[in-house]
This record gives structure tokens, sequence and C-alpha cells, in this order.
């Protein structure tokens, strides 16, 4: 039985992300011009993941996805889908990249036996991601969903896109098709106010309702896709039978049934995007806790937890991006691509 939170939420999802560092600089994550990063001593082996993995799983976690910064940064990243993917308990073995890495480890990947893999891909035009990025890398994120299509991911890969009012909010259409054309699903996600986002404005977000009229307008009608399901994405099917997924975080929050927790590189565990405060369960490792002695901690943590960050952002009279310039330097933990959105 999974340990639940004060508002009966199971902890069923870990996200773990193995390594602050990235290989973009996307505008809405990392608009800065330099980052402290965390120390490489610090950061977690694969051993001490897959320890906490064990103890997470006797506490009803059954997912896992792997997350950065870029994951794909992270030297053997097999290796460590592999450990993971010959635990039974876990029954999904998930993925989320920016692309420019995975064509080369495509096939390596899934002959470790990952389940899933979600790529990040903002525009399909080469001149729009060199702004949205400040790299010159389209090509290779487009090959390696190609390459992770080939390797068996068909039907298993997510295309995830941040839409931004007047930056690529006119590619809805085409993102779509090309999701189609290589057996992926699109998942367009309101451009959220956390963490790095520190040039985030209300006025950039395209809400969940006027993506579905676009989609309406332009391809037919959309049909909503009823699932029981504690996933972000609500997923609609279009009139060829295409499904697209909305993740509405910013205007139609779903904290009620969230039930993921954050794994940093250095072993800070976070029970949402917007907390301020983490569990430090490295320190406890490394100065030789037991299992039982890390699952009281965590069940302490989760069972005390109420967070719901995202609807009391909602509800705030002023909104503003989540903390600015300065205090992330203070603490980079607060940061998005350090805690794996």
């Amino acid at each position: 039985m999974a340990i639940v939170d004060r508002l009966l939420r199971p902890l069923r999802n870990l996200r773990i992300s193995v390594t602050d560092r990235c290989n973009l600089r996307c505008a809405y994550c990392m608009p800065e011009d330099d980052y402290v990063w965390l120390p490489r001593e610090r950061l977690l082996s694969f051993e001490e993941i897959v320890e906490l993995v064990d103890v997470f799983t006797a506490l009803g976690v059954d997912r896992v996805r792997l997350t950065g910064g870029e994951p794909l940064l992270r030297r053997e990243l097999p290796a460590l889908v592999s450990l993971l993917a010959a635990r039974p308990a876990l029954r999904d073995v998930a993925l989320t990249t920016n692309g420019i890495l995975l064509a080369p480890v495509a096939r390596d990947l899934a002959r470790a036996g990952l389940h899933r893999v979600t790529v990040s891909l903002d525009t399909l035009r080469r001149d729009r991601f060199v702004s949205i990025a400040r790299r010159d890398a389209l090509a290779d994120v487009l090959a390696g969903i190609e390459a992770a299509g080939a390797a068996g991911f068909a039907g298993q890969q997510k295309i995830d896109t941040v839409l931004m009012r007047g930056v690529n909010d006119d590619e809805i259409v085409p993102l779509v098709e090309h999701a189609k054309r290589v057996g992926a699903e699109v998942r367009f996600i309101e451009y959220m106010d956390v963490g790095g986002a520190t040039r985030w404005s209300m006025r950039d977000v395209v809400p969940r309702s006027e993506i579905l009229e676009r989609l309406a307008r332009e391809l037919g009608p959309v049909e909503e896709i009823v699932e029981r399901s504690s996933a972000p994405a609500e997923r609609f099917r279009l009139r060829d039978g295409t499904t697209v997924g909305i993740i509405a975080s910013t205007t139609a929050p779903f904290c009620r049934s969230c039930d993921r927790a954050r794994l940093t590189a250095d072993g800070v565990l976070f029970f949402c995007l917007y907390g301020r405060k983490g569990l430090d369960l490295r320190s406890l490792q490394r100065a030789g806790a037991s299992r039982e002695e890390i699952a009281a901690a965590i069940t302490a943590a989760w069972t005390a937890r109420d967070d719901r960050g995202a609807e009391e952002r909602l509800a705030a009279a002023e909104r503003a991006p989540l903390a600015a310039r300065e205090a992330l330097r203070t603490d980079p933990h607060l940061e998005m691509h350090t805690r794996g959105g």
C-alpha cells in the first residue's frame, strides 16, 4: 500500500534528476547568462539512486522518470536504466530529454529496458529554435525523435511543447502533424512560473481553453478522452483519431491528484515544483542511515504533505515569477533544471 499525504494523495511517481547540467538555454527555463551548478562530488551515484528507489518502491512508488537538466549528459545512462528496469516493483521506467543526444543511444536505451521516452520540442523552425534555446540543434532533436521511433518507442513516445504567446503558438497544427508522422503524441504545456522562469508573465501563457479552440477551428471537432489517471496531461482525440495532450498547470492546476515526488541529482527530495524546502536524503544515506530509517524520514515528510503550489499561485492576487535571479543563485535547488520538472 502506498503512503498517503494529508489530502489522501498516494506516493506513486518518482522523478529523478540525474544531472542539473543542460546543453540548451531555453528562454522559459534557463534565460540567464550563467548558473550555479551542483558540485559533482555531491551527485548521487547510480548505486545510490537504485538504493533509494528500492526504498521508494517499498513505500508504494511504481513509476520512475529520469530527468535533468538534460539526463543524457550523464555518462552511461543506459546502465542506470538497466538497473531500474530490473526492479520488479517498477511497472514504468521513462525518460524526458531534449533529444539532442538521443539518436546515438536510442537503441541502447531500448535494450536496457526503458519503457517510454518524452522529447521536448518547441518549434519545427530552425531560426525559432535558435531563438528559444540559444543553440543551433533542431536537426539533432528531430534525428533523436526519429531514432527513438526506429528503436521501438513508436507509440511510446511523446513530444512536449511549451507554448508561448507570440513565440511559437502559431505552430500548434504543424506540431500535431509532425508528431502524427513520427508515431508520437504531442502534449502542449502552459508556460509555468516555476524555477528559472525569471521572465515569466501571464501575458505569455497560451491557456488550455485557447489551445482547444484553435485545434477545433483548424482540425475539426475535439473530443475529450475520459481517463482515470494521475498523469498531468488531459488527452483529446481529433477527428482523424489523432490524440493530443494538454498540461494546463498554470490555468487549470491538477494539484489534488498529484502523486509525484522529485529527487534532485544530489539527493534532495521535493514534493512540489513550487516547494521551497526539500528533504536531504543524500546526507542520510552517506551518514549510514538504514533503509528503514530513510523510509521513515520519507514517510514522515509525505504524510505531512499538503502542497498545492499551482493552485495557490493561481489564487494569488498578483502573480509574478516564483523566484528572482538573486534567489536562484543563492539556492539553485529552486531551479527547474535542478529539481527535474
